[in-house]
C-alpha cells in the first residue's frame, strides 16, 4: 500500500509466491537502506550523496563480476545473478534517491513522472522480472500502477513532506488552481485547494485503473497481490475525498474495515473501471 520506505515491496505478504520471497527481501533491503541514506537521520546533503555513490560503486563491482564489499551487496549480487536481472533498475532507484537530496520542487507533472519513473516504477519492473513476466504491455501497466502509488503517497503526505521542506504537487498545477505554498504552510483548505486536490486525485485514479488489468494478465498469487495493491491505492484516494481533501489533520490510513472492503472489491471487481489515463 502507498506509504514510505518502499513498503510497496510485498515483503511479508502471504500472497507472494514462495519462490519470490527470498529475492524480494534482498531487493527490499537494498531499496530500504538506500532510501534511508537519502532521507533519514541528520547527515548533510553531501554526506548523503557520498553514501549513495558508495552504493553505486558496489553495483559497479557486481557488473564487473567482482565480489562486493558488504554482506548486503554480496546477497544482492547472488540474487541478480540467479534471477538474471541487471543493475539498471537499481541504478534508477539510486538516481531518484540522489534527486530527493537535491530537488524539493517539481515544475511540471512531466518532471514528476520522470521522478516516478526512477523512484517507483523500478519496484514493479523488478517484481515482474522475478515473476518471469517481461512483456512490454505488462511493463507499461506496471509503470502506471507504480507511478500512481507514488503520486497517491505524495497526496496523502503533503503535510509530512512540507515539514521536510518538500512539495511534490506540480508547480504548474498549483499555479493553475491558484494554490500557494503559504496555503500548505497554513493548512488553508479553501475552494482552490479542493479543486487542486480533486484534479490530482482524478489523475492518479485514472493512472491506477489504466494499470489494473495487469492483475488479470499475470494471474495466480501475484495477481491477487496486485489486485490488493490497486484497491489499496484507490481506497486511499477515496479516503482523501471523504475527508474533504484534509491531508493535514486527517491523513488517510487503512484500517481493518478498509482491508475487508478491499478484499471484497479485489474479488468482485478485479479491474476497476475508469476512463483511460492521459497526462494532462
Amino acid at each position: 500500500m502507498p506509504n514510505q520506505h518502499y513498503e510497496n515491496f510485498p515483503v511479508a505478504s502471504p500472497l507472494l509466491p514462495r519462490e519470490m520471497r527470498a529475492p524480494v527481501r534482498v531487493l527490499y533491503a537494498f531499496a530500504r537502506s538506500a532510501d534511508d541514506l537519502a532521507d533519514e537521520g541528520h547527515a548533510r546533503p553531501e554526506e548523503r550523496i557520498a553514501a549513495l555513490d558508495a552504493y553505486e560503486r558496489e553495483l559497479d563491482l557486481i557488473d564487473a563480476g567482482q565480489s562486493p564489499t558488504s554482506t548486503l551487496f554480496r546477497q544482492l549480487s547472488a540474487t541478480l545473478r540467479e534471477r538474471r536481472i541487471g543493475t539498471a533498475l537499481l541504478r534508477d532507484l539510486l538516481s531518484a534517491f540522489r534527486q530527493d537530496v537535491r530537488q524539493t520542487r517539481y515544475a511540471t507533472f512531466t518532471a514528476l513522472l520522470d521522478y516516478c519513473r526512477r523512484s517507483a516504477n523500478p519496484v514493479g519492473r523488478l517484481m515482474l522480472a522475478l515473476a518471469g513476466e517481461a512483456r512490454e504491455s505488462s511493463l507499461r501497466m506496471s509503470d502506471a500502477i507504480c507511478s500512481a502509488l507514488q503520486i497517491i503517497n505524495f497526496l496523502q503526505d503533503v503535510a509530512i513532506d512540507w515539514e521536510k521542506s518538500r512539495v511534490y504537487l506540480p508547480q504548474e498545477d498549483m499555479h493553475r488552481f491558484g494554490v500557494t505554498e503559504q496555503q500548505i504552510a497554513n493548512a488553508d483548505m479553501n475552494e482552490r485547494w479542493h479543486a487542486l486536490m480533486q484534479f490530482e486525485i482524478d489523475r492518479a485514479r485514472e493512472m491506477m485503473c489504466a494499470g489494473a488489468p495487469l492483475a488479470l494478465t499475470i494471474g495466480g498469487r501475484l495477481g491477487w497481490e496486485l489486485r490488493l495493491v490497486v484497491q489499496g491505492g484507490l481506497r486511499i484516494l477515496e479516503k482523501i475525498e471523504a475527508a474533504g481533501h484534509d491531508v493535514f489533520y486527517r491523513r488517510p490510513t487503512l484500517h481493518a474495515a478498509d482491508w475487508l472492503l478491499m478484499i471484497w472489491r479485489a474479488w468482485s471487481q478485479p479491474v476497476p473501471t475508469q476512463r483511460r489515463y492521459s497526462a494532462r
